[in-house]
């Protein structure tokens, strides 16, 4: 057994550089250790978004492509031609429209102004009370089905935080107001058409609520109703309502188009994409994973809101 004594450790007795080498190291690690739990306990906790019952916070959300897919407009003119509003012709103007901003996912003013001409011209004569009717109608067979629910829970995530909820479109403001209604949240802001007596006239009132006229519009109603922008939230798809989500403190880019997510993305917005996956991979942008039912997605809505992409 003696041959083997090369094979069992040494045992040496400690010098005084090593203990001083052993202590200093304990010392350290307790050091670092306290220091972590002070920092934990210290460290200010993020605040939670949107703020529960603050009164002076709202959320402004644009319409197509961000809350519905495709434009509101569209379908609206595909339910008026169920019902012989106009012609085979028109129908096939409405449904080029509605495919080219499939296809190209953004809003194009020419575009637009020539889809609202259409429907200027379709409803002139009509009372706007039949007009509201059959709205709810078209709702429940062109629209309901299209409403991306990632958007539909980050609304509700206001709402639920006690907050006040508004969609800015330039779509007429009696259907953007049936979609308001029918998805529970406190109004809209859209486009108006004239009527005397009850009777469409086929003019506007002023401008398409498109643009810089959105940001006009949110202004307005934040001094009316006494709100903060800074503390307020909104969420588009398209560079055209750039205007409107510079104006409040919590921007979001939803479905975002190449120019905005360039904007957004310079800037630190946030950003989320709804859309199927060859349509995000189209544009460059990840799918979000979590487009499934309605309730799942109101707690993805609160987390996506304390994370800055």
């Amino acid at each position: 057994m003696a041959a083997l004594g090369w094979l069992t450790p040494r045992r040496r007795s400690a010098t005084a550089r090593s203990v001083l080498a052993g202590e200093a190291a304990a010392e350290a690690a307790r050091k670092s250790s306290l220091e972590a739990e002070s920092a934990e306990e210290t460290a200010p906790e993020e605040p939670e978004f949107p703020v529960v019952g603050d009164e002076r916070a709202a959320a402004f959300f644009d319409l197509d492509n961000t809350v519905m897919q495709g434009a509101a407009l569209f379908h609206f003119g595909r339910g008026l031609y169920k019902r012989k509003f106009f012609e085979r012709r028109e129908l096939t103007r409405f449904a080029w429209q509605q495919a080219w901003f499939r296809l190209a996912g953004v809003e194009d003013p020419e575009h637009m102004q020539d889809a609202r001409d259409s429907a200027l011209s379709i409803v002139k004569g009509h009372r706007v009370s039949e007009l509201m009717s059959i709205g709810e109608e078209i709702y429940d067979e062109y629209m309901a089905d299209r409403i991306w629910p990632g958007t539909r829970a980050l609304a509700q995530a206001h709402l639920d935080a006690g907050q006040r909820v508004w969609l800015v479109t330039a779509a007429p403001v009696e259907t953007a107001t049936i979609i308001a209604r029918r998805l529970g949240l406190t109004g809209a802001l859209g486009t108006v058409a004239e009527s005397v007596d009850g009777v469409y006239t086929g003019r506007l009132v002023g401008e398409p609520l498109h643009g810089p006229a959105k940001a006009e519009a949110v202004r307005a109603l934040a001094a009316a109703e006494g709100l903060d922008l800074a503390r307020c939230a909104a969420y588009s798809d398209s560079h055209n309502d750039i205007p409107m989500l510079s104006l409040v403190g919590h921007p979001y880019a939803i479905n975002p188009d190449t120019k905005l997510r360039k904007h957004a993305r310079a800037r630190d917005w946030r950003l989320r994409d709804y859309r199927t996956g060859r349509k995000a991979a189209k544009v460059g942008i990840p799918a979000a994973a979590g487009v499934g039912a309605l309730a799942g997605g109101t707690a993805a809505a609160v987390a996506l809101h304390r994370r800055r992409r």
